[in-house]
């Protein structure tokens, strides 16, 4: 809770500020982010990278990464999926096309996303899964959050198929060659895909589809691809640098992990006093 306090105000605010404020300097060099891809999306996924390297694995329990509730999973990514068509949509902060645009191409990048994923999948294991395919959605969800009111469906698609390859490779490369104990992969979902998304932004942007927006690489502004590339490098290391810092605080004072007892009875127990019929 102190750290969510410190994060929303140290971190999260102003960030929001630099990109979609007024006077925001971010914002003031053309940083495009319709719905939050690098205010939201950037900011979570390096947070996250900066908790799990501090608080470090668990000792004990399911770090095998397999979902424990498969339907919990499913139910899951269809509410996400649901709710984010209000998420983007309702970032144009009016009942128009711009909205409307948005809610079809957060729908096509979550679609490609999940087939991407699957497909992936089918090539590295053999068989796809519905867990899987979920994740991947929710990776096209994050990726078409900063570009969804200034790209179009053909945009979009290519999106999503993107970030549903790139965040599957990134998240098995964590679990095969790293010790990070992400348990959502969070910065494999939500930091990756969060970067290809500001990225394709810049690449596919039109200001055809929005006027108020900019044009993309494709359309002839190259120099919107730069500007992207500064405004991922300062969101990402402020979010990563500051949280850090903020995590080793608390460690420091009021520390951050249960003891190894505590963990090996579980917290439901020893905190909450929670048994399972079986006990």
């Amino acid at each position: 809770m102190i750290f969510i306090l410190l994060w929303t105000t140290l971190i999260y605010s102003p960030v929001a500020h630099w990109v979609w404020g007024d006077g925001g300097w971010l914002r003031n060099i053309g940083t495009l982010d319709f719905a939050g891809g690098t205010v939201v999306h950037i900011l979570a996924g390096f947070s996250a990278l900066a908790g799990a390297i501090v608080i470090g694995r668990r000792k004990i329990g399911n770090s095998s990464n397999r979902p424990s509730n498969v339907p919990f999973v499913i139910l899951g990514a269809v509410l996400l999926w649901f709710g984010w068509f209000g998420f983007n949509g309702g970032s144009a902060l009016a009942a128009n096309g711009i909205a409307i645009n948005a809610l079809v191409v957060t729908n096509i990048a979550a679609a490609f996303a999940a087939l991407s994923w699957m497909i992936v999948d089918w090539f590295t294991k053999g068989k796809p899964s519905a867990t899987g395919i979920a994740i991947g959605a929710v990776c096209g969800l994050v990726a078409i959050t900063p570009a969804s009111g200034f790209v179009g469906p053909l945009s979009s698609m290519a999106i999503g198929l993107i970030a549903g390859m790139i965040s599957n490779f990134v998240a098995n490369w964590r679990i095969e060659r790293t010790k990070l104990d992400d348990t959502l992969d969070v910065f494999a979902c939500h930091g990756v895909a969060g970067v290809w998304g500001a990225l394709a932004t810049s690449i596919f942007a039109s200001i055809a589809i929005n006027p108020s927006g900019a044009n993309g690489l494709l359309f002839g502004n190259p120099i919107q691809l730069v500007i992207q590339i500064i405004a991922i490098i300062v969101s990402a290391g402020f979010a990563f640098i500051g949280s850090y810092i903020l995590l080793k605080i608390i460690e420091k004072t009021i520390g951050l992990r249960v003891s190894e007892e505590v963990e090996q009875k579980g917290l439901d127990i020893t905190v909450h006093g929670e048994f399972d019929f079986e006990e």
